[in-house]
């Protein structure tokens, strides 16, 4: 089978990634930087090869692949199964909110257990990596020898990076996920194979990654 190639887009800036805020699958909108780096992802991707264009279903991400889809002529079709991780009772919270009402739960998070699920219906990473690799890998399998592009979010691409490279959920994180940031990656039945990370070049600034304080 021929592999299916993928550029994967994290969601522009919301008002939560400055406030360092989780938002896990509440559904917040981009902010005015959020919409100007969609828009360049739009532009730096108008002149690909596109087949299809996925998004999450959540405002911030599906906004930003409607940036994609305007310039490349493709439909944004959402799927739930790219949301970013639920983060149970954390939606909602600053970090600093987290750490002073909930400071074991805000350990075991630091620690990244792969076990632990933040309370109240929040996923821990060995489940969302399992959500994550199940429906790249369903979304992948439909266009071999074709290039696609996935709009997600930083816990979704956090997962990817670990897939490809053969990184643990519990290893620390030596790797950027920007805002607006181009990732592109390689898909055939044995797996996915990083091509490149991080691809800043069509923005001249870089905005918060709230998976990055811990």
């Amino acid at each position: 089978m021929e592999a299916t190639r993928i550029i994967a887009v994290r969601h522009g800036e919301t008002a939560w990634n400055v406030d360092a805020r989780i938002q896990g699958q509440l559904d917040i909108g981009l902010n005015d930087t959020g919409r100007w780096q969609a828009r360049r992802v739009g532009e730096a991707l108008a002149s690909e090869p596109i087949t299809a264009v996925y998004s999450s279903d959540l405002g911030r991400a599906h906004q930003t692949a409607q940036s994609i889809a305007e310039t490349t002529g493709i439909p944004v079709v959402a799927d739930e199964g790219l949301r970013e991780r639920s983060f149970g009772i954390f939606e909602g919270k600053t970090f600093n909110e987290i750490h002073e009402t909930w400071p074991d739960h805000a350990q075991n998070w630091r620690k990244r257990i792969p076990e632990w699920q933040p309370p109240d219906g929040g996923e821990s990473l060995l489940e969302l990596r399992e959500r994550v690799t199940r429906t790249m890998q369903e979304l992948a399998a439909r266009h071999p020898g074709e290039q696609i592009v996935v709009v997600a979010h930083g816990g979704v691409l956090d997962c990817l990076y670990r897939v490809a490279t053969g990184q643990e959920v519990n290893s620390p994180r030596t790797w950027e996920l920007p805002n607006g940031a181009i990732n592109r990656l390689l898909w055939t039945p044995e797996g996915f194979t990083l091509v490149g990370w991080s691809d800043t070049q069509h923005l001249d600034h870089e905005a918060a990654d709230e998976n990055t304080s811990f």
